[in-house]
């Protein structure tokens, strides 16, 4: 089994490791998929463990693309679409912008800046607002789109921004939209700068066909997991892995 998840990895990265990775890809998107939040700051988290995060970021944009899009898919009924263009639009110059700053630095700032937003993400006051005006989508979608360039994920950045669909199932699909079209503005900046998504296809595509089973198996879970439990869970992992991230930075 180990033998063959290292024919599909690239040389210089350990099977067990590539197994990990794409394990983990079932279960963080499974968990974002019954819970609306938390499976892509979780993934971001595991691959700035195993990775250089000037790699993981990338990689990072390309699984969840697979695992938001195959949710916003399998909930296309319920996304808010008056909501989701203006955001996505906004997101296309936010990545740009925040592409021109993640190629200057240097890999112990980047992962330092993922453990910080790992500690504000599980402790820190969230952003909200209840402003629905296109400009407003548009602006949030560009801030989203330029920390989400620098540090992997802006997921909770965007739940926030989102609390006024108090509907859980809307708030899922709708959510699912945007960090797709996020996704894609992220890979395609990446790719303009030159990274070789190339190089890691194979594992890419074993993770993004297990976010995709974690999608179908967490949309079945939606509703039915005890959240409180979970949060508290949650915080303590996340606290956990930023505290690792930042003694290895150092």
């Amino acid at each position: 089994m180990i033998d063959f998840i290292s024919a599909l990895v690239p040389s210089g990265l350990d099977g067990w490791i590539a197994l990990i990775l794409v394990i983990a890809s079932f279960f963080t998107s499974g968990l974002t998929a019954a819970l609306g939040l938390g499976g892509g700051i979780t993934l971001i988290a595991i691959l700035t463990f195993f990775l250089p995060a000037a790699i993981a970021v990338p990689m990072h944009g390309v699984v969840q693309l697979g695992s938001n899009a195959g949710r916003a898919f399998l909930r296309r009924k319920d996304i808010q679409w008056q909501y989701a263009i203006w955001f996505a639009l906004g997101g296309i110059p936010g990545a740009m912008l925040g592409g021109q700053v993640a190629v200057w630095m240097p890999n112990q700032l980047f992962t330092l800046l993922i453990a910080a937003f790992l500690l504000y993400s599980v402790w820190g006051p969230k952003p909200s607002s209840k402003n629905r005006r296109p400009l407003a989508l548009f602006s949030f979608g560009g801030f989203a789109a330029f920390i989400s360039m620098i540090i992997g994920v802006s997921g909770p950045i965007v739940a926030g921004l989102l609390k006024f669909i108090e509907d859980r199932k809307p708030f899922v699909a709708t959510h699912a939209v945007l960090m797709t079209f996020q996704n894609i503005a992220k890979i395609a900046v990446f790719v303009f700068l030159g990274f070789s998504f190339y190089d890691y296809a194979a594992l890419l595509i074993a993770m993004v066909g297990a976010g995709f089973a974690g999608t179908w198996v967490g949309g079945k879970m939606l509703d039915r997991l005890p959240e409180k439990l979970f949060r508290q869970a949650f915080k303590i992992a996340m606290t956990a892995i930023a505290l690792i991230l930042i003694y290895r930075s150092f």
